[in-house]
């Protein structure tokens, strides 16, 4: 039975494109598949499509569970569904797994046509505006020409922005969340921290581990441990963890002494478990390259003259990733190109992690924008 406002089990599907992909970095992917989901109907005019776009750890599976595993939610299910913010009564709503990724979509573990063997360190660097291309061939199959509102939090922003100025004609409403036009000198630090890790851990063999039968388990765990610290507030962790003790006193040992340790341990350990380190990498390297400044000599303004949409900004007053200064630098350049522009700064202790989170007030403003988009 399915619980009220939920999308129910749902099953991924796999679109196939034989005409080969030229990436920005130069690289040429002769055919490529994505994987995706969808929820609700597509009305009879097609106007009724919202693009769901991940980050750098999500994937297609965006609401609903599967049949062989009822834990398997999707992760943005709090607010995709029957009566959500998202209704899907409403909206014909798409998730996909981006071009390098590791749940079904053309990545690293997949075979490389040239070899027969996974692309592993072959397969080539894939930017933001590399996947907003795949993903409009997806439109394109889908029969959606035009999307009612391309939405994404984090990495998933940026390809919501990336958007509206590549497919400006394309797209109606684009909703940016807990993100920013650019990374930071201090957000690409992390990432080149998070990515040595990777690079020099011993298992790695410079990115073609299938064939070794291995995997960078180490590598990933650090990674994932630093990425987590950077996702929550010090509010945050202060609340969960402060400085309790697992045995209530000092060991003197390097194995786990305080809760916070053994967060990070667990949420490395699951994360090495499932997610794929050349994906890890090829993700956080497009997110470094991501800015549409850059060919504009940094002239933000310039850039964002390309929209046509309206625009849903939102951000969360302990995200120190991705600062409310951020999202206002957004706000500013879109004002100045008189487009019709929506800012949310909501207060959250949970800091990056906000946007996943079932706020009530930051719920209610999407509910609000979704509410009156005209389809």
């Amino acid at each position: 039975m399915t619980a009220p406002g939920s999308v129910g089990t749902v099953t991924p599907q796999r679109a196939h494109f034989d005409a080969p992909l030229t990436l920005r970095s130069g690289g040429v992917l002769p055919a490529f598949d994505l994987v995706f989901e969808t929820y609700g109907t597509l009305n009879a005019s097609a106007n009724n499509a919202v693009l769901v776009c991940h980050a750098l750890s999500g994937s297609h599976h965006v609401a609903g569970t599967y049949a062989h595993d009822a834990k398997s939610l999707g992760w943005w299910d709090n607010l995709v569904g029957p009566g959500k913010p998202l209704d899907t009564d409403k909206f014909f709503v798409v998730g996909v797994n981006n071009l390098g990724g590791c749940y079904g979509s053309t990545g690293p573990m997949s075979l490389n046509p040239a070899t027969g063997k996974p692309w592993g360190a072959a397969f080539p660097f894939v930017t933001v505006e590399d996947w907003v291309d795949a993903q409009a061939r997806l439109a394109d199959q889908l029969g959606i020409q035009t999307w009612a509102a391309v939405l994404g939090g984090s990495l998933g922003g940026m390809q919501a922005l990336d958007w509206t100025l590549r497919y400006p004609k394309r797209v109606r409403h684009g909703m940016v969340i807990a993100a920013a036009p650019k990374l930071s000198a201090e957000n690409i630090a992390f990432n080149e921290v998070a990515r040595q890790a990777i690079l020099t851990d011993p298992e790695f063999y410079g990115g073609d581990y299938y064939a070794q039968g291995t995997v960078p388990t180490n590598g990933l765990r650090l990674a994932r441990m630093i990425g987590h610290i950077t996702y929550l507030s010090d509010d945050a962790m202060a609340e969960k963890f402060g400085r309790r003790l697992r045995h209530g006193e000092h060991k003197y040992h390097y194995d786990i002494d305080f809760e916070i340790e053994s967060y990070l341990r667990y949420q490395g350990d699951k994360f090495a478990g499932f997610f794929d380190a050349n994906t890890y990498l090829l993700t956080t390297k497009a997110l470094d390259y991501f800015d549409p400044a850059f060919a504009y000599d940094g002239d933000l303004q310039a850039a964002l003259a390309r929209a046509q949409a309206d625009f849903f900004i939102a951000s969360f007053s302990t995200d120190w990733r991705f600062s409310p200064q951020r999202s206002r630098e957004l706000v500013f350049a879109l004002l100045h190109n008189r487009r019709r522009v929506t800012y949310a700064e909501l207060d959250s202790d949970a800091g990056h992690d906000s946007f996943l989170l079932d706020d009530a007030h930051y719920h209610a403003a999407l509910r609000a924008y979704f509410q009156n988009i005209e389809v």
